[in-house]
């Protein structure tokens, strides 16, 4: 496909359509700074997930049940609630180590976050610019906000994963 042609299609795309597919490719990959959040996870074991090879830091497990609140924490204010999740309703601790929780805990992450993606997509040009409840911002910030959040995690993954990899060598 040409550029200009790419480039006319991408002007075509609504705010909330552009804002939904940078969420979408923070989570699931062909995001522009390197792995997404799943990429990054797709050979990840339960115990590399709960492994804590950096003192005072959470696990990839944790990582990824923190991302998802804040995937639910979007759908949450889109509704109207004020909704600032804190101590382990923000970081809920890993349930164990077994393969199957780990699975679990990565299937429901990947549920919340397509249905924000959906969502946000779904959202008429205006709603973006509603202010979030409680917050001195408006949607279309926050939501560019929460791909931040993911790609920021995103990173701490990564550097956990090599860790936890690199203790077991």
């Amino acid at each position: 496909m040409k550029k200009s042609t790419r480039k006319k299609q991408a002007s075509r795309k609504s705010e909330s359509a552009l804002i939904a597919d940078q969420l979408h490719r923070a989570f699931y990959g062909d995001a522009w700074h390197g792995p997404a959040v799943l990429e990054l996870l797709a050979d990840v074991d339960a115990a590399t997930a709960a492994a804590k090879p950096l003192a005072d830091a959470h696990s990839i497990w944790e990582l990824l049940l923190h991302v998802a609140v804040w995937d639910d924490a979007g759908l949450r204010r889109l509704k109207g609630k004020e909704w600032q999740p804190t101590g382990e309703a923000n970081f809920p601790p890993a349930q164990g180590a077994a393969e199957t929780t780990w699975r679990k805990a990565v299937a429901d992450a990947k549920r919340t976050h397509d249905r924000l993606v959906k969502t946000v997509a779904a959202l008429p040009a205006a709603r973006l610019r509603d202010r979030v409840p409680g917050k001195p911002y408006d949607f279309a910030h926050m939501f560019h906000g929460i791909a931040q959040h993911e790609l920021y995690h995103a990173g701490q993954i990564a550097l956990l994963k090599k860790a936890a990899l690199g203790a077991r060598s």
